[in-house]
């Protein structure tokens, strides 16, 4: 794709938005359901992922890890985002390699310090630009890709983060019972 097909993709969902800013404001889900042993399985859209305890916590590493999904959601968030804004600017890169680490203490999440964080510690995401684009353009690709990626814009600026629960029966005649809490 190049600047112009994206702009054109682009221009009335951002014309739509000036004019009814509500319209842009949408709510995106996820879901996961218990899994056998320790795991939870969670629905894609494309395949269902079950997730369960990294083996440093005592899993057994057949399942995906849900601190790794939470780097691999970045690294997707940023490397869409850097795609789009070199398309956009007309910065030509002929391939990139995103990468993200993160550092774990699992004495956090296994309560065996508690002056230990429970998290990541700190998040490390590094791009690999194959391009001969000058410095001052790859500066302002990076300067762009951070400021716009969802992803690494909520890892630094946390959203409000609010935990409910209903209660359910699954032999109750409807399936569930109880209220919303919280």
């Amino acid at each position: 794709m190049d600047a112009e097909s994206l702009r054109s993709l682009q221009a009335p969902l951002k014309s739509r938005y000036r004019e009814a800013p509500e319209a842009a404001c949408i709510t995106l889900r996820a879901e996961g359901r218990l899994g056998e042993e320790v795991t939870c399985r969670v629905e894609t859209g494309r395949a269902v992922v079950e997730a369960g305890l990294h083996p440093g916590t005592g899993g057994s590493g057949l399942s995906a890890c849900s601190g790794d999904m939470l780097l691999q959601a970045l690294v997707a968030c940023a490397g869409v985002t850097l795609h789009a804004v070199a398309t956009a600017l007309a910065i030509p890169l002929r391939d990139a390699r995103i990468t993200a680490e993160g550092d774990l203490d699992f004495r956090g999440t296994l309560g065996v310090a508690k002056d230990a964080r429970v998290g990541f510690q700190n998040i490390r995401l590094a791009f690999e630009l194959d391009t001969a684009a000058a410095e001052e353009e790859i500066a302002n690709l990076l300067r762009l890709t951070e400021r716009y990626c969802v992803v690494y814009q909520t890892l630094a600026q946390p959203a409000t983060l609010a935990t409910s629960y209903r209660r359910w029966d699954l032999g109750a005649p409807d399936g569930k019972v109880g209220t919303n809490h919280g």
